[in-house]
């Protein structure tokens, strides 16, 4: 297991994430979580990338539904405030939200101007990404980005708790991350959703296919430069104090766990 620290940074520049903001410890050993300061409260948060749809070549590796099982003991065990998932399917969502007692959003993805039905088996609903919460949601959001390449929309979500954080997700497009690529015209437009957000606490999580960071001025970048599966894509922005990221090794998807910890801003 390895851990990141960030210490006290804003990232200014996306590009000089690992060499400015973060700590790398190797060997496997746990390092101790860096408390958030008195009178403010921890929040946590689970990142996953489930390769749900039952079309993608890693499919084959969730060996369904044991990525649910692993999904759900992953909650648990982590006993985190919210849960970001990438690649996921609504039937699937509602029964981890079931089986866990969280609460949660979903926003599905269009793909050849249509909803996705996943399949194999049918029956689980359709594609998207989803939100989970252990406090109820007061409030939804999402929309798709301007553009997206190939044939496959791309979205953000955001739910904002009863608590009164906001948590959001998104999947980019894969078409790489130089200027005038879709990918990259996503991540600027995902900056502004998150930069409107900042006033109050607020965490992202989610794959979005480049390593260059997204987040908008104010807000820290942690990813998964450290992971053993498709390092390096997926990210967390937020404005969480003395947050940290743990990676956590998956057995049934292609993309490892993330989990950050903080505490909120106020």
């Amino acid at each position: 297991m390895i851990r990141f620290l960030l210490m006290h940074l804003r990232v200014l520049l996306a590009g000089c994430l690992a060499a400015a903001g973060l700590l790398s410890f190797s060997g496997g050993a746990a390092v101790a979580a860096t408390q958030p300061p008195a009178g403010r409260p921890p929040y946590s948060l689970l990142q996953m990338n489930l390769c749900l749809s039952g079309y993608a070549g890693c499919y084959g590796r969730t060996q369904y539904p044991k990525i649910l099982d692993e999904t759900v003991e992953r909650i648990q065990a982590d006993d985190v405030n919210a849960v970001t998932l990438n690649e996921a399917c609504s039937g699937d969502v509602a029964q981890i939200a079931e089986r866990t007692g969280y609460h949660y959003r979903f926003a599905t993805v269009i793909y050849n101007g249509a909803p996705l039905a996943c399949k194999t088996p049918a029956g689980r609903g359709e594609f998207g990404n989803a939100v989970l919460t252990k406090e109820a949601i007061r409030a939804a959001e999402d929309a798709p980005y301007s553009v997206f390449s190939g044939v496959e929309q791309r979205r953000w979500l955001c739910v904002t708790t009863a608590r009164g954080v906001d948590v959001c997700t998104s999947h980019l497009s894969t078409d790489g991350e130089a200027a005038g690529s879709a990918n990259s015209t996503q991540c600027g437009e995902l900056a502004q959703v998150l930069a409107s957000r900042a006033g109050r606490p607020v965490v992202f999580a989610g794959d979005v296919n480049r390593r260059a960071s997204c987040a908008p001025e104010g807000l820290w970048t942690l990813t998964d430069a450290a992971a053993s599966q498709a390092p390096g894509i997926q990210h967390a922005y937020g404005n969480l104090t003395e947050a940290e990221l743990e990676i956590e090794r998956t057995t049934y998807t292609d993309h490892d766990a993330l989990v950050i910890r903080g505490g909120l801003t106020k």
